[in-house]
């Protein structure tokens, strides 16, 4: 897989996460009587990390390599890595602005 192809993927896998996750909740809020939109916005603050650590595979790879690029002064490795990283954070933020929007809540946090 090419750089940028992993990085699309690892955006859509971010905000699926959220995405899936929030909305799933959301239903379950509404099967136990719970107000689905309050569920679905605390639901994806709440798994925006986790879904950054899932995307990229655990995080210690990520760290590994990065630690290792720095040691060694190889800065490309270092650079892919935290391209990878702000692919993940971005796809989170997006997926969870998504949840609010649909919430009515805007892009207030």
């Amino acid at each position: 897989m090419s750089f940028v192809s992993s990085l699309v993927v690892d955006f859509f896998v971010a905000m699926g996460i959220v995405l899936g996750g929030s909305l799933l909740g959301g239903i379950g809020a509404s099967l136990m009587h719970a107000p689905p939109m309050a569920v679905m916005v605390n639901l994806s603050e709440q798994l925006k990390i986790w879904a950054m650590v899932s995307t990229l595979g655990g995080t210690m790879d990520t760290l590994k390599v990065i630690e290792t690029g720095v040691l060694s002064r190889e800065l490309a490795p270092v650079g892919r890595q935290i391209t990878f990283l702000i692919a993940a954070f971005v796809g989170c933020e997006a997926g969870a602005f998504i949840v609010r929007w649909l919430a009515g809540e805007g892009s207030s946090s």
